[in-house]
């Protein structure tokens, strides 16, 4: 999805904060007025991108803004024909001095570099 800074602002925002993030604070978080920050919330909320659930406060009404679960473009996981080594390892290593991740990591850029 296109979207312009703001939405992507409020969508880092909101995926930072896996408890949520109050409709009322994000305007304030984002700079920018209440109107503007529904109209950014709306757009976020049709696209599928948030949940936004009613949330009262002191008897006030705002919304809990939570970011959905995206699924994983399964080719993020793939060097060329390899798959990550780490979905199916059971090692206790590190990662910065795993051997078998590195050499997919290789993989990875050679990979990269002939396409």
């Amino acid at each position: 999805m296109d979207m312009p800074s703001v939405e992507e602002e409020a969508l880092k925002i909101i995926q930072a904060r896996p408890e949520g993030v109050l409709q009322s604070e994000l305007w304030k978080l984002l700079n920018i007025d209440s109107r503007k920050c529904s109209r950014v919330v709306k757009k976020l909320n049709d696209a599928d991108l948030i949940d936004r659930v009613e949330y009262r406060e002191e008897g006030l009404k705002t919304y809990l803004l939570k970011a959905r679960q995206q699924a994983v473009d399964p080719s993020l996981l793939m060097a060329g024909d390899e798959l990550i080594p780490c979905v199916g390892c059971d090692l206790d290593c590190t990662v910065e001095q795993c051997p078998v991740l590195l050499d997919w990591m290789y993989e990875l850029a050679i990979s990269e570099v002939n396409e």
